[in-house]
């Protein structure tokens, strides 16, 4: 079982960034996979970006060039840097874990971006 809390949403006017983060309450170094998700209103959660064990990652097109998604093993800890902002990003983001074939999420954590 792993539990993953976020923080670090809140309110940003276009342009600006934040850092979210998503704490592990279990070592990650063995997590193969692990990525953040968001949920716009009225819209099905879609995939931000992902990082493996191994370092690779992948990216939404969306998000391609202004997202930085990262893992520190040490801390137990994901990260989604995200800078220049739109609007377009508003959403509750999720964090997610999978281990042994399991889907692991946080509870979410909103991000507005005002225009």
């Amino acid at each position: 079982q792993v539990q993953l809390v976020e923080s670090g949403g809140g309110l940003v006017q276009a342009g600006g960034s934040l850092r979210l983060s998503c704490a592990a309450s279990t070592s990650i170094s063995n997590i193969n996979r692990m990525g953040w998700y968001r949920q716009a209103p009225g819209k099905q959660r879609e995939l931000v970006a992902i990082i493996t064990s191994g370092g690779s990652t992948n990216y939404a097109d969306s998000v391609k060039g202004r997202f930085t998604i990262s893992r520190d093993n040490a801390k137990n800890t994901l990260y989604l840097q995200m800078n220049s902002l739109k609007p377009d990003d508003t959403a509750v983001y999720y964090c997610n874990a999978y281990l042994l074939w399991t889907n692991f999420w946080g509870q979410g954590t909103q991000v507005t971006v005002s225009s």
